[in-house]
């Protein structure tokens, strides 16, 4: 199963993502979408799992804080602020040992990241949104069967198409 993983959007929709996310059979928003105008571009590529972000002003986006789905026999959680400053956040130590899946996807940081951590994968697809500090734009990729878990990012251009 191909898992499209996104975050920190922002507002901005590229074009390159339609591309990059094509036959998909699900997508992950990690947070910060910025505008509903995202979502639903995503919706005409797969269905769409989406968590809200501090920019989206987290429940006053109409989005949950968090998510947790289970695709292909595995668990995993969506929570935008996981990681603050490199650190887990202790918001977000609470909420992994609460849901202990096996996969938590989230943003904030704007770096794309992959870890194992205690069994389970911690994956930050990077931003999206507007090219922003000194990071890269990436989005991500899950590639699950039920025995394993695979995870790669894909750097997009600086500027969005």
């Amino acid at each position: 199963m191909r898992i499209g993983v996104i975050s920190d959007t922002h507002g901005l929709f590229d074009r390159a993502i339609a591309r990059h996310f094509a036959g998909v059979e699900h997508i992950l928003h990690a947070g910060d979408v910025g505008k509903r105008e995202v979502i639903e571009q995503l919706e005409l590529i797969a269905p769409v799992t989406v968590v809200s972000g501090n920019v989206d002003g987290f429940e006053a986006s109409g989005f949950p804080v968090e998510q947790v789905i289970a695709l292909r026999g595995h668990r995993i959680a969506l929570y935008h602020r996981l990681y603050e400053k490199g650190k887990l956040t202790k918001d977000g130590a609470s909420f992994l040992a609460r849901t202990t899946p096996d996969i938590c996807v989230y943003g904030h940081s704007h770096q794309p990241k992959a870890e194992w951590r205690e069994g389970m994968l911690l994956f930050n697809p990077g931003s999206a949104g507007p090219k922003r500090f000194h990071l890269p734009r990436a989005i991500g990729l899950l590639l699950l069967d039920r025995e394993a878990i695979g995870a790669q990012h894909i750097t997009l251009a600086d500027r969005a198409e």
